[in-house]
């Protein structure tokens, strides 16, 4: 079901870029009953909880780490981490840069490996790992192959992809995310209409909301909500799904986590 884009938000805590998430997971019964549940804003704060973090974190369920897309961390950080929230909490991670933006794909596997070592302290509370791409990144089918072969090599867990450039939206890029379990981002603002739709693996929805028409900043309405809320109820019926509002830079995100989550409880 298609999604008309509209907002932004880009987190309340300056020093480290994090995205408020919303994780729907559907529970298959015979009546369909699912159970959807809730984003997390988190910071890096997470390193030594307080009262309204840990407040926070009783209504929200997962976040989207960016702060390595920049730089490492060590180990004891990822771990305290994992042991910071709750057995269910989630943390999707978003890939560095060396590998997307500098490398651009084309990444040795000892770059690749350092990487999935340091992620893997999260444990069990890792979630999805993302891999945005810079703007001018063309779809190359060979660069894309050997990329994706590498990381299935070593990593068999749920990955999403974000491309930024029309050339990943066609037939053949989607196929091949498709062969390899990859999801595409449902992306706003979207480069091409056909972005604004989850894409490959049909397994996993994963939609970032960087705030439209200004980027990180513009809030979204309640009609765009009131949308979103019917397309997430639709997928989670197949699909785990996972919602990143990124319009953190003027505090919208959390307003839009939230309301978006009394929808769900109505």
């Amino acid at each position: 079901m298609a999604w008309t884009p509209r907002g932004s938000i880009r987190g309340p805590f300056p020093h480290h870029t994090v995205k408020e998430d919303l994780r729907a997971t559907s529970i298959s019964c015979s009546d369909r009953v699912r159970k959807l549940e809730y984003p997390a804003i988190v910071g890096r704060r997470l390193c030594r909880p307080r009262k309204p973090l840990g407040a926070l974190l009783s209504k929200l369920s997962c976040c989207e780490i960016n702060s390595l897309f920049y730089r490492p961390h060590k180990n004891e950080t990822w771990i305290r981490w994992a042991q910071s929230v709750p057995a269910d909490f989630r943390f999707s991670v978003k890939m560095p840069k060396s590998i997307t933006h500098v490398a651009r794909l084309a990444c040795s596997s000892d770059v690749l490996s350092a990487f999935l070592h340091q992620i893997a302290f999260l444990g069990e509370k890792l979630g999805p790992i993302l891999v945005q791409l810079p703007p001018s990144l063309e779809f190359e089918d060979s660069v894309t192959t050997n990329f994706l072969t590498l990381l299935r090599k070593s990593y068999s867990g749920e990955v999403v992809l974000e491309p930024r450039h029309l050339s990943w939206f066609n037939d053949r890029a989607n196929d091949l995310l498709t062969a390899y379990h990859i999801a595409r981002v449902a992306a706003d603002p979207a480069c091409v209409p056909a972005a604004m739709d989850p894409g490959g693996s049909s397994s996993l929805a994963y939609f970032r909301l960087h705030g439209s028409p200004r980027r990180y900043y513009s809030p979204y309405s309640a009609e765009f909500l009131d949308q979103l809320f019917l397309t997430l109820q639709n997928l989670a019926a197949t699909a785990r799904v996972w919602c990143v509002f990124d319009n953190t830079a003027s505090g919208s995100a959390i307003q839009n986590a939230l309301a978006l989550k009394a929808r769900l409880h109505q």
